[in-house]
């Protein structure tokens, strides 16, 4: 099978979907669109991945969680090495570590190689372990035999590696295996290609084991460029390595960043200093909702019970988003942030669409924009509380 002249990434992910679908090669789960395609022999394909010399000699190896994997992942704690799988969608941290029970028989651990067995069996791997990977696993849509590859569209994998790199986990000799159908193995248009994506070295198919060659550089590290403040809000691992990647002088700027937020992090008061304010005053009735709140002002809303001011104060920072004033209130499960100019304000609400503290998704808009309640007296059933906190130097 062969790209449709000018198809686009997109335009081959569906090729290669529909084609899927109706040659009924696909398994489930059904239908394959907009997934890692599983496919009716992948475990036949992967029965090449332990006969690769790079297996034999790895001791860790990465394979991703996608169900046509499944018997990749069985064959590596079968040979006794070690499992890492990403967490989904990097909410949780980068790696899980698959550990079976002592004796763990076959079938146990075929057990530990399914989606159940991975939350079951796992222990998170921290940004510090110090974790080698001798040997990567990704899904693909789409791959040619000259290593290129198309993931579904999401850009984990490739996020994924690029974030090993930055934790000094690969090399750039690391290999790359990929296990895909027959169909999936077509040509694609370098000019497809951008710095970013992940090439492989090795493409499993259940009929053909195809060594690449490929020569092309794999990324040499996160692209903070192609990173938005959405994806930085809900991933936080990225968020800590941002972090690490600033203090060291690296650019770190992402692709919509407000750019003068963090100038605006620079004018704050020096001052460490936490006071209390007065109650902000209530709107008479019959009020345009937020009328009394400085446009300057943004809410943030759905904090967890148990977050602290500093575990905002980070995220902010970590995002380039650091207010001039925060005023905390955490019994209400809300803050407001304050900043030098509307201008200022409308960009970190921006910027900070999709964050993440725990498990909660915040809700952020202009202060402004929201219900008195909110804004003055609390949700409903929410008490009241006169803990309203203003923490400068942010």
């Amino acid at each position: 099978m062969e790209p449709r002249a000018g198809a686009s990434k997109q335009d081959i992910r569906e090729q290669i979907w529909d084609y899927m679908e109706s040659q009924n090669l696909a398994d489930f789960p059904r239908p394959v669109h907009h997934r890692i395609p599983n496919f009716k022999g992948a475990p036949r394909a992967a029965e090449h991945f332990p006969r690769l010399q790079a297996f034999k000699v790895a001791r860790t190896i990465k394979v991703n969680p996608d169900a046509p994997q499944k018997n990749a992942r069985f064959f590596v704690l079968d040979s006794k090495k070690t499992l890492l799988v990403p967490t989904p969608r990097l909410r949780t941290g980068l790696f899980n570590k698959i550990t079976p029970p002592p004796g763990a028989t076959k079938d146990i651990l075929r057990k530990c190689a399914t989606s159940q067995g991975v939350r079951n069996f796992s222990t998170p791997v921290g940004l510090d372990s110090r974790v080698q990977v001798d040997l990567v696993v990704v899904g693909s849509v789409a791959v040619s035999e000259k290593g290129w590859r198309i993931g579904k569209g999401e850009g984990y994998a490739d996020l994924e590696y690029a974030m090993m790199v930055s934790m000094g986990a690969v090399s750039p000799g690391t290999p790359v295996v990929t296990i895909v159908h027959d169909c999936q193995v077509l040509d694609i248009p370098e000019a497809l290609l951008e710095d970013h994506d992940l090439t492989v070295d090795y493409i499993l198919t259940p009929t053909r084991v195809i060594a690449t060659g490929c020569e092309r550089p794999k990324p040499a590290g996160i692209t903070w460029s192609k990173i938005s403040c959405e994806m930085i809000g809900k991933i936080p691992i990225l968020r800590s390595l941002r972090n690490r990647e600033k203090q060291a002088g690296k650019d770190v700027t992402l692709q919509d960043e407000p750019q003068h937020l963090e100038t605006g992090c620079q004018q704050m008061d020096p001052l460490h200093a936490v006071r209390r304010l007065r109650d902000p005053p209530q709107p008479e009735s019959g009020s345009v909702q937020g009328e009394d709140v400085p446009s300057d002002t943004v809410y943030v809303g759905n904090l967890p019970q148990d977050a602290r001011v500093s575990e905002l104060k980070r995220a902010l920072k970590d995002l380039s988003a650091a207010p001039l004033r925060l005023t905390w209130q955490g019994p209400q499960r809300r803050a407001f942030l304050h900043y030098q100019d509307p201008a200022s304000a409308q960009q970190a609400v921006s910027c900070l669409q999709g964050l993440h503290l725990g498990a909660s998704t915040l809700r952020v808009a202009l202060a402004g924009q929201q219900k008195a309640s909110d804004v003055v007296g609390g949700h409903a059933g929410e008490p009241h509380s006169d803990h309203r906190l203003a923490v400068s130097d942010l």
